[in-house]
């Protein structure tokens, strides 16, 4: 395992949902929006899923912590990141991945996450708002309930910092909320991208969420007259 690293710290970012902070290695040369291995040196507790996972990262490369964030379920993996005491020794493989923003700056950045998938686009996100980055950027967020959508408060803070950055939050099943909300509601659809990506010159798109939901964005893309070529995308599987 290239680098070994420790957990400091943990909190709950929404309803089911948990981050874990690690010690950053000192010569991790993470891009916003990378993924890595995380590996369990010391696990106790064992499942047929092994200890070790595939996590991007949510903390932007000017974050002195790593952050990862995941929706909790009852594996040995996650049994132990949640009770493990602080300072659990972990193996860090990476970074990895080219889910990170393209270069040319008078192309818009769209952003459309579901669930837990919006990990990459908070670390690309947060990072275009402190390195004051020229992309136009939009990113659209899909949540059963505000009570599901972790950072949500925080990027919609970011379009204070970034008047580049729209944030777009939507929820689908309101009716089971005991929140209030005042946003959009049903599904990232057409109707939806066209409302408000007036002014859009030529985005790139970046999808990130369910394996169903990134299939069903890439067939209303390309029924938009959007390239595939224009289109990138990671798959959330929820282990």
């Amino acid at each position: 395992m290239p680098y070994e690293t420790r957990l400091l710290r943990r909190e709950t970012v929404a309803e089911g949902t948990m981050a874990f902070y690690f010690e950053r290695p000192r010569d991790f040369a993470l891009q916003a929006g990378q993924n890595g291995l995380v590996s369990l040196l010391d696990a106790r507790d064992f499942d047929g899923y092994g200890p070790t996972r595939t996590f991007t990262f949510a903390s932007a490369p000017h974050e002195p912590e790593l952050m990862i964030a995941t929706r909790m379920r009852d594996t040995a993996f996650k049994r132990t990141l949640k009770s493990a005491p602080l300072g659990l020794r972990v193996g860090l493989d990476g970074p990895n991945g080219v889910m990170t923003l393209h270069e040319d700056a008078s192309r818009a950045a769209v952003f459309i996450a579901g669930g837990v998938g919006v990990t990459p686009f908070r670390s690309m996100a947060c990072h275009a708002a402190h390195a004051r980055l020229p992309h136009r950027i939009w990113l659209f967020y899909s949540n059963r309930r505000p009570e599901d959508a972790a950072f949500i408060g925080e990027l919609r803070e970011l379009e204070k910092a970034n008047p580049n950055y729209r944030f777009v939050p939507t929820m689908v099943e309101m009716d089971k909320s005991a929140l209030p909300w005042s946003g959009e509601t049903g599904v990232i659809g057409r109707p939806l991208l066209e409302r408000h990506l007036q002014g859009a010159r030529s985005p790139v798109f970046y999808l990130a969420g369910p394996p169903g939901m990134v299939i069903g964005m890439q067939t209303m893309l390309q029924g938009m007259g959007v390239s595939l070529d224009d289109v990138r995308d990671e798959e959330f599987y929820g282990y």
